[in-house]
């Protein structure tokens, strides 16, 4: 195995966003994080739906009855970007909530032209 780490990119408030979640919420993150730069994947880690794939890939942990979800690309070849990182609210439905999907969209369109200026 290789010891070289992809870089890691945090998109808009997501780092801040995780830094505010509880200490073992960050640590399971931090871990599935550091998994994906190393080019392998956490068991918790699975494709967010509608983005076409395991492009996009969402990180879920469940703490003191909310549940928390960690979301990161790996479309982009070079780097890791975290896209979103959020305490889901929602009480209806396992669904991410739209407005956090177009969030993700957002998000993810920014870290495709970040690696168009590489």
């Amino acid at each position: 195995m290789s010891d070289s780490l992809k870089p890691l990119y945090w998109v808009g408030s997501s780092k801040r966003d995780l830094l505010a979640m509880p200490p073992d919420v960050i640590d399971v993150f931090g871990f599935a994080l550091h998994l994906a730069q190393a080019g392998k994947k956490h068991e918790q880690a699975k494709p967010l739906k509608g983005f076409g794939g395991a492009g996009v890939l969402e990180v879920v942990e469940d703490h003191l009855g909310d549940t928390y979800r960690a979301v990161y690309t790996l479309k982009v070849a070079s780097a890791i970007y975290v896209l979103h990182c959020f305490q889901k609210k929602s009480k209806q439905g396992i669904e991410t909530p739209k407005p956090d999907l177009d969030l993700i969209r957002t998000r993810l369109k920014v870290a495709q032209a970040h690696t168009k200026g590489d």
